[in-house]
């Protein structure tokens, strides 16, 4: 008999190699479909956040990359499911060897599945409005809701609207269903926040989700949020919760496959389709692993690129002035010079190192 815990480090390994050899082989075939049916954005963004030009983006952003498609995240949201639905279907062959294989699991991986699936649907949503150009029938009715300015999708404003829902939902799970209410402190231990589980986590995923302005460079979203899946997998599996560890490595594992076609020239880019599923996850994860306060540790770029945004925005409408070149701050370093594979490579040096501190202080914590 292999011991319970090689058989977990067995079966972590080959989900992940199985989400990645997934993913590796289904990426030609969409890649195929994708740019047959030419689904890329038609046009650059015109206009930030705040209203503003774009002048930096614009320079070193050319009309190129729309010939680049959209909806890379559609591996993010068919194979991690996908792999936990054939290990379900294979636990039930009678194989003892195959049922520990299983990570489906209703207390660990039924929340972040759902929650995968319906964040995905949103933000594919919103990749399709950017890649419709005359709206028609069912697009039309939507007209409304999409930008009016830039090239297109969801407004923001309706954007962080299904971000608030999608977290209402879940922490109306987590306090209600799970009976969740407090947070791990490390070096202090458990705080109790009663009802306020509930606005705290909303929060927490909106905060999440504002960090998906990293997806800006070739390779630099995916790279980063390997990273940041596998230490939460390392947690998960310190914790015994060798379900949510195979979960969060089948991620990773997808991720891998995704960064092979994405590294500099990208085949196709991972979007909103891929980027409102992993940070609206991710914040599930972290929860479950009761490890929320070391989320901004172990997702440090996160925290960098938004919290970059938010300066910069700030001390526009304060002092009219500029604190960066550009922001999100990867294009700060565009500016200043930095080729775009050298700000990606060192952005995923400090978020490896940055998710190996944040491992440390949650273990020791």
């Amino acid at each position: 008999m292999i011991p319970e815990l090689s058989l977990s480090v067995i079966k972590i390994a080959t989900i992940g190699t199985s989400s990645f050899l997934a993913a590796f082989l289904l990426t030609p075939s969409l890649l195929k479909f994708l740019y047959e049916h030419k689904l890329w954005r038609k046009s650059l963004r015109t206009k930030a956040l705040g209203g503003g030009d774009l002048p930096v983006f614009q320079k070193f952003h050319h009309e190129g990359e729309t010939s680049i498609p959209r909806f890379g995240g559609i591996l993010i949201w068919l194979i991690p499911p996908g792999i936990a639905l054939i290990f379900s279907l294979l636990s039930h062959t009678g194989s003892i060897y195959l049922e520990k294989f299983n990570f489906l699991s209703r207390a660990q991986t039924w929340l972040p599945l759902a929650t995968l699936l319906a964040a995905c649907a949103v933000g594919f949503l919103d990749d399709l409005l950017q890649v419709v150009v005359t709206p028609r029938g069912f697009f039309k009715k939507l007209w409304p809701l999409m930008e009016k300015h830039s090239s297109g999708g969801l407004s923001l404003r309706y954007r962080i609207m299904l971000v608030l829902l999608i977290g209402a939902v879940g922490a109306w799970w987590f306090f209600f269903k799970l009976g969740f209410s407090t947070i791990h402190v490390p070096g202090v231990g458990d705080v109790l926040l009663d009802f306020w589980y509930i606005p705290a986590f909303v929060i927490v995923m909106l905060a999440t989700y504002s960090g998906g302005v990293i997806d800006g460079l070739d390779g630099l979203a995916g790279g980063t949020f390997a990273s940041i899946f596998a230490a939460f997998g390392v947690i998960a599996f310190s914790q015994g919760q060798m379900d949510l560890a195979a979960f969060c490595i089948s991620i990773v594992g997808t991720l891998y496959a995704f960064l092979w076609f994405n590294i500099p020239p990208a085949k196709f880019y991972m979007a909103e389709t891929g980027m409102m599923g992993l940070t609206a996850t991710l914040t599930v994860v972290a929860f479950l692993t009761d490890s929320v306060l070391v989320l901004p540790v172990i997702g440090f770029l996160l925290v960098l690129e938004s919290g970059s945004v938010i300066i910069q925005q700030t001390s526009k409408k304060l002092f009219k002035k500029k604190v960066f070149i550009a922001t999100p701050i990867h294009h700060h370093f565009e500016a200043l010079g930095w080729p775009h594979y050298q700000i990606t490579m060192r952005f995923w040096i400090i978020g490896i190192v940055m998710a190996i501190v944040g491992v440390a202080i949650r273990l020791l914590g």
